[in-house]
């Protein structure tokens, strides 16, 4: 018997579609990341195919079940997907979960882990999570990495960072990251003081877009609607983004007083974890990529409606050969609505070739690895 190595537990090395969506941005003077990202990775657990919630009491038996890196995993690796150049502070357990989890992110998916760090007897913080009805419920466990003094060049240059924020609490890399230069993007988890004021996102003064759903926009600004929370909302920030869950999303650039709303794409939705994730990172892209804000939005939608059909947060993100079927498929239909056909246009110039497409990108798996024979 042989013990598998960290490569042959997440899978071994997948070829992918190469599109860099920046490629006529880039200069010699610029930073050597595009994106910087920061947080928890969790090895997370993912049940679906259950017919309700489980019940007290009772047994339920899942249909389907994969595992994946997740926490802020999932941004990272969405981010990595689409072309851009990541790099990830994160601390990782020293054990089989944390090993599996950094050999997925650094050799599968071409993450920097430079910033990151493995502590010695930490275990790796665990999620459970249960897909059923097309929402899902989770359990997570864990507890805090030992304090560590960041290196000094961390965060590192990059074009842009995400950041989540939390009420009350100000994160000092983010105004570190301003500083060297690079654009924050924000999304914001549920305040659970209950005091839903704009005052407490500190940070947020350092953002150029924030991207909270139509529920935390609302309560944050008071406003009876997610349009005019939107509208509220650039007051305080250049860009404001809305996610509208299934009826899809709505902007506002409060520079250029440009707005744009987006329709949600029909899907069956098999796993709607880390869609949230994936939404922002499409987001970030398409404005990195000097889009208009109805491509971005639009991107940011499609990229969403693609990971919830796949197993998991960060391993259900599409790469660039999935969003070219997608868009070869939707032009193939021929009840298809010119308008919406028009509204993703963009993509033309951006998929790959349909000749010579990679192999599938590394999706999330029951287990995390099997002792082969030699």
């Amino acid at each position: 018997m042989t013990t598998p190595t960290a490569s042959s537990m997440s899978g071994g090395p997948y070829r992918r579609a190469h599109v860099d969506p920046l490629a006529g941005l880039r200069t010699p003077a610029d930073p050597p990341w595009d994106v910087y990202l920061t947080g928890t990775v969790f090895l997370d657990i993912i049940f679906t195919g259950l017919d309700s919630a489980p019940v007290r009491g009772t047994e339920s038996w899942a249909r389907g079940m994969g595992s994946s890196p997740g926490g802020v995993a999932n941004m990272a690796t969405a981010l990595s997907r689409l072309g851009l150049r990541t790099s990830l502070a994160a601390a990782f357990g020293d054990d089989h979960y944390g090993e599996y989890c950094w050999d997925a992110l650094e050799h599968g998916e071409g993450i920097d882990l430079s910033p990151s760090r493995t502590v010695p007897g930490w275990h790796s913080p665990v999620t459970v999570s249960m897909a059923y009805e097309g929402e899902r419920t989770m359990v997570s466990h864990g507890h805090e990495p030992p304090p560590e003094e960041p290196a000094p060049d961390c965060p590192p240059r990059a074009r842009a960072a995400v950041a989540s924020l939390v009420p009350g609490k100000r994160a000092s890399w983010i105004a570190q990251a301003a500083r060297k230069g690079a654009r924050i993007f924000a999304d914001v988890g549920w305040d659970d003081t209950g005091a839903w004021d704009l005052a407490g996102l500190a940070d947020l003064e350092h953002c150029e877009a924030f991207l909270p759903n139509a529920a935390e926009a609302m309560r944050y600004t008071g406003a009876e609607c997610p349009r005019e929370a939107a509208h509220a909302l650039t007051a305080h920030v250049p860009v404001a983004v809305v996610t509208l869950g299934a009826e899809g999303a709505y902007a506002v650039d409060g520079r250029t007083g440009e707005t744009a709303v987006v329709p949600a794409i029909a899907v069956e939705a098999l796993d709607p974890t880390g869609a949230g994730d994936v939404f922002v990172a499409g987001f970030v892209t398409g404005t990195l990529a000097d889009w208009p804000l109805a491509d971005r939005l639009a991107f940011a939608g499609l990229t969403a409606a693609l990971s919830v059909q796949e197993f998991g947060g960060s391993l259900s993100a599409p790469g660039w050969s999935e969003i070219g079927a997608w868009w070869r498929k939707v032009q193939s239909l021929q009840a298809q609505d010119p308008e919406a056909l028009r509204r993703y246009a963009f993509l033309a110039d951006l998929v790959p070739d349909e000749e010579g497409r990679p192999w599938p990108l590394r999706r999330a798996v029951p287990t995390i690895g099997f002792r082969r024979s030699a």
